[in-house]
């Protein structure tokens, strides 16, 4: 039986290179890292999202896993990431339960950015 999500993890191709950006675009702080450096983890909240570059076992791709990073300001945000060029696969979109934008990182991996609307 699943109790509960463990984590949420994206398989990267650099470290360094997605490190830059979930620590230093999107302002993660770590919370583990492995001793080899192939595995970092991130806790957000009440959850856990990790990093893992393990080669040809575990590939990233733009349909794979997604995050959505719940935000205190979307269209601050929005605005800061263009500011430093990250890449949008979706634009901001309203739905009836949120606003969101896609993004993609480093390696085409998509993060959503998400702002639930006031009850």
């Amino acid at each position: 039986m699943i109790t509960e999500i463990a984590f949420t993890g994206t398989p990267v191709t650099d470290m360094p290179r997605a490190r830059e950006f979930y620590e230093g675009v999107l302002g993660l702080k770590p919370a583990m890292e492995s001793p080899t450096g192939l595995w970092i983890e991130y806790e957000i909240g009440n959850g856990t999202f990790a990093l893992g570059c393990y080669g040809e076992a575990w590939k990233p791709s733009a349909q794979g896993t997604c995050i959505a990073f719940e935000l205190d300001n979307l269209d601050d945000e929005v605005a800061r990431l263009k500011s430093r060029g990250v890449k949008f696969s979706l634009e901001t979109t309203d739905s009836p339960v949120c606003r969101f934008a896609i993004i993609c990182d480093p390696d085409g991996n998509q993060v959503m950015i998400h702002k639930r609307n006031a009850k």
